[in-house]
């Protein structure tokens, strides 16, 4: 096995498909004088009448050949701080939609017409950002990178730019000033790469300035065109950006009759080293305004994955959490400041980030947590580094280093956990043909044996076939405590304790994608797929296979047929729905039948209908998913998601339904206030929680909330607990 996929990546270095873009869409930018252009949504003659347009967009989805049928025209210009961006969007007034005024709102901004530049400063194709406006007026800022061999972007990371939006008869305008000290680049660079994204509603069409064929989201950094600037750029550094807060509450516990009210106050600061790094600093973070965690259902053994929300945490997280694959992730900041759930306090914390030079990038993290409870004082340390070699690969390391500070009256040794990786990820230059090679080892004070994880794989897409092969192997004792690896541990509710598996994994699947011509249908998707599980000993822990079907319609429907096979090996006994008695522990063959429909969400009412049979371990498992909106352009979305589970195990093991009932709101009332409210009735849980959000933008990335919160019983709806919170923060420029 290792020979062949060690053949199959050397073959990986031969395949190349050239990249000519940025010899064929080249912008050339001009210098101006300082306060020559006023942002403001209007494009003077006077600001803008002589400087060059783009050339015309070309389809990028559904279709990735041919000009656009509504165009964009864009233009640029640069002074000593600003890089000015003005598009004019050809489209009729009457025709433009907007879902949300709501800034860094992903369904707001790629689900109505907008238009967005990214920019990869230092021209690697690794790394980038994204600024992006909707019709509206609401915001969209992004970092843009590799995780894995996966273009994707963040859209948590925020900073401070201008922008202004005018509705016309017969366009629409965005204009865009982005100020150079919150980019990072190389000031000896003189191209960078470019290109830009218009969502063009009405015809549910997207297109780009430089191409981008199938297989490839619009973001992607291998296919950009060149920025030409006309002089070299300035160095900006010693920007400093300081962000207090002042945060203060109350509290009630119902459950242990206890009142609280607290007040807090600390900081976050921004460093700029230089044009290319990065030095963040927190004291005493806040994260009461971070949205709730969305709740599932849980019909697994295993424990469930919640990403990320807190902001320090997100900012430049590729180069943290790029490492491992999926299910295994041997770095997950939700370690940091959370133990079971419940908060941590966290001291301070400093992330160094940025490139050292034009190939070589680090992360260097490092967060000091408080005592909680029964939890001691923890530094989690983390230190990524990545070396482009090639045209786009890289080569990577990580350390982490858990540190606990025990009470010295304990007299009992300090525990650690360390984790040290080193990667490779092959990109060929036009992106089609990937492979990864991946090798870790995790120790802590017991200095125990098979504690390794390798990888390795090799993945194709070109827009119409893709397939992928990887080949996972995790020891038992491979334990990052500052990671996420739930598949290793087995809870056994009998003896109330958790044993540890280590296994072999081969993650596999083939598809094809058919793209009728004249047709109602923009594509039809084919999809087999297998994931198959075995313990050291070669005995199988998890069989699953499947066949995924996907029908896209021009009109923004779409069909998903779902078939699925997964035998299970119970290696402990399992309580899946709370039963009288727990499944025994030995193979089950389960089954599971799906259809999805989507409905066009451009529409003024849309949703989404699931529903799923199959067999389920002793018995049977029927489930219903269906969501509900209701938009009131640009200013209100209301929806509800419910979610049913009917299972029957049979005698003893247990027959319920499971209801999880989700309503929402999101009122706007203009681009800088938002009114958001998040229901969430979960019988698994029994729990039922409100958590209502108001936000006050009343300065550029200055922010004012307020968040309440409440528990209760799904029994009798007795309160469990509620809360206030106001917090104030301020964006400084020093």
């Amino acid at each position: 096995m290792k020979t062949l996929l060690t053949s199959l990546l050397l073959f990986a270095f031969l395949f190349v498909s050239a990249i000519d873009n940025q010899d064929k869409f080249i912008y050339n930018i001009k210098a101006i004088g300082k306060s020559v252009i006023k942002v403001d949504g209007v494009l003077k003659a006077e600001e803008w009448g002589d400087i060059p347009k783009s050339s015309q967009f070309i389809n990028k989805w559904p279709v990735d050949s041919g000009f656009a049928e509504i165009q964009t025209e864009v233009q640029l210009a640069y002074d000593d701080e600003y890089l000015y961006i003005a598009a004019v969007n050809h489209q009729k007034r009457g025709h433009v939609v907007i879902q949300s005024l709501k800034r860094d709102n992903p369904r707001g901004f790629w689900g109505s017409d907008g238009f967005s530049v990214v920019l990869d400063p230092l021209n690697q194709r690794n790394n980038g950002f994204l600024f992006g406006v909707n019709a509206g007026g609401a915001q969209m800022e992004a970092t843009i990178g590799l995780r894995g061999i996966r273009t994707d972007f963040d859209e948590n990371w925020d900073n401070k730019w201008i922008s202004r939006t005018s509705i016309n008869d017969e366009y629409w305008i965005a204009e865009m000033a982005i100020p150079f000290s919150s980019i990072r680049f190389n000031e000896e660079n003189q191209t960078w790469g470019v290109n830009f994204i218009r969502n063009d509603m009405k015809n549910n069409v997207y297109s780009t300035w430089a191409q981008v064929p199938f297989g490839f989201p619009g973001i992607d950094l291998g296919h950009m065109g060149s920025l030409v600037w006309e002089t070299p750029l300035k160095r900006h550094s010693g920007n400093i950006i300081l962000i207090p807060y002042a945060a203060g509450g109350a509290q009630a516990d119902y459950e242990e009759d206890q009142e609280s009210f607290n007040a807090d106050l600390g900081f976050d600061a921004k460093i700029t080293l230089n044009s290319s790094l990065n030095l963040d600093l927190t004291v005493n973070p806040d994260f009461s305004n971070v949205d709730v965690d969305r709740q599932m259902t849980n019909l697994t053994q295993f424990s469930l994955f919640f990403p990320e929300r807190r902001g320090f945490f997100l900012e430049n997280s590729d180069l943290f959490s790029n490492y491992g694959t999926w299910g295994i992730y041997p770095f997950f900041s939700r370690t940091i400041g959370l133990d079971d759930g419940e908060a941590v306090p966290i001291i301070f914390g400093a992330r160094l980030s940025g490139n050292l030079s034009d190939k070589l990038r680090i992360g260097v993290m490092d967060v000091q947590t408080g005592n909680s409870g029964s939890t001691n004082p923890n530094n989690f340390f983390v230190t990524s580094v990545q070396q482009r070699i090639l045209s786009r690969s890289r080569i990577k390391l990580l350390l982490t280093n858990k540190e606990e500070f025990k009470n010295e009256e304990s007299g009992s040794v300090a525990n650690f956990n360390r984790t040290g990786g080193l990667e490779f990820d092959y990109i060929s230059s036009g992106g089609k043909l990937n492979g990864t090679l991946k090798y870790h080892r995790s120790i802590n004070q017991d200095d125990l044996d098979e504690n390794d994880y390798y990888t390795a794989g090799l993945s194709y897409n070109d827009g119409k076939y893709f397939g992928a092969f990887f080949y996972n192997r995790i020891g038992v004792n491979y334990l990052p405590e500052m990671g996420f690896v739930p598949t290793l541990n087995h809870y056994d509710p009998v003896n109330d304790t958790t044993i540890r598996i280590g296994f072999t994994r081969y993650n596999m699947w083939v598809g094809y994608i058919h793209r009728p011509k004249g047709s109602k249908i923009n594509s039809m998707e084919f999809n087999p797929w297998s994931v198959q599980s075995y313990d050291k000993n070669g005995d199988p822990l998890q069989l699953n296979y499947g066949f995924w079907y996907v029908m896209d319609f021009r009109s923004r429907n779409s069909l998903e047929i779902n078939l699925m096979k997964r035998d299970n090996n119970l290696q402990v006994p399992a309580d899946l729905i709370d039963g009288d008695e727990p499944l025994p522990k030995g193979m089950y063959r389960n089954h599971l039948y799906r259809v999805k429909w989507d409905s066009d969400n451009r529409k003024t009412i849309s949703g989404t209908l699931s529903i799923g049979t199959g067999d389920f371990y002793t018995g049977t498992r029927t489930e219903l998913e269906a969501s509900f909106n209701y938009r009131k352009q640009p200013w209100g979305n209301f929806s509800i998601n419910y979610s049913q589970n009917h299972v029957n195990l049979g005698g003893a093991y247990g027959k319920r339904t499971l209801h999880l009932v989700g309503p929402g709101a999101e009122v706007n009332f203009s681009n800088r206030m938002f009114w958001t409210t998040f229901l969430q009735y979960n019988t698994q849980a029994e729990n039922f929680n409100v958590n209502s959000r108001f936000q006050w933008r009343y300065k550029p990335m200055s922010d004012f909330f307020i968040v309440y919160s409440e528990n209760y019983t799904t029994s009798n709806f007795k309160t469990k607990n509620r809360g206030v919170v106001f917090k104030l923060t301020y964006w400084f420029n020093l």
